[in-house]
């Protein structure tokens, strides 16, 4: 499989072409389904307030921000890391709009043209996807969470490389494949990233992985199993046998 950048970006307000800028990036990569590790985060010097209503959403301020680079220090290097890339984003057209909007004012600056991020990665929006595969309900990234059982009891705030690591789960969830955040090649299960505190066992000789229930997931088949039972005024053929 290819390699696959999960990416999040904060940001001074909602629209770029009204001078607002970006303020952090970050990102994690996948090569097969699983984390490499080699993960990009960079706060950036907007070179403009932050409102109250930003800092509201992402806790980034001002102050913070005084002594990080601006965006033209660190572009040559992102643009590196995501070159080639299949980028998974939430609502990638938020996202996007002020990376181009970021790489048109530096283009300019330098009298050169930059590339815009559709010209060097594949770009999937993973807010389409689960309106696809949700539709009517709320996707958005804690609707998601609570949907697939993924644990973001520690998002306080929005923070891009952390909602980046919520979102990289929920995309391999929401795609059915394994769903294991194993740093590639670590097989062990001591001292590894895992979603949902699921455990693997490998089966010798095959590559192939079992993913053992979580407790949430443990418990959801629980209740379903209780829904049914009162639904019947029995217990269900599942109950009995799992009671044996």
């Amino acid at each position: 499989m290819g390699r696959i950048v999960v990416l999040d970006t904060e940001t001074t307000g909602l629209d770029p072409k009204r001078g607002d800028k970006l303020v952090e990036i970050g990102a994690v990569e996948m090569v097969n389904r699983r984390l490499t590790g080699n993960n990009y985060h960079q706060y950036v010097q907007p070179e403009r307030d932050v409102p109250l209503e930003a800092q509201a959403v992402h806790g980034i301020t001002e102050e913070f921000l005084a002594d990080k680079p601006v965006f033209a220090d660190i572009a040559d290097e992102f643009l590196a890391y995501i070159d080639g890339a299949e980028l998974i984003i939430h609502n990638a057209p938020f996202d996007i709009g002020f990376l181009n909007n970021e790489l048109a004012m530096l283009g300019k600056a330098r009298g050169v043209k930059l590339p815009k991020i559709g010209d060097i990665c594949e770009i999937t929006d993973s807010l389409v996807m689960a309106r696809q595969k949700h539709p009517g309900q709320k996707n958005n990234l804690d609707a998601l969470c609570r949907r697939y059982y993924i644990d973001n009891g520690h998002r306080e705030l929005h923070g891009a490389l952390l909602d980046s690591e919520i979102l990289a789960d929920v995309y391999l969830t929401m795609t059915g494949g394994q769903t294991s955040l194993l740093l590639a090649g670590d097989d062990s299960t001591g001292g590894s990233e895992q979603s949902n505190n699921q455990q693997q066992a490998a089966i010798d000789g095959l590559g192939l992985v079992t993913v053992f229930a979580s407790g949430p997931e443990l418990q959801a088949h629980a209740d379903k199993l209780a829904e049914v039972g009162k639904a019947s005024g029995s217990e269900s053929m599942w109950q009995q046998i799992e009671a044996d």
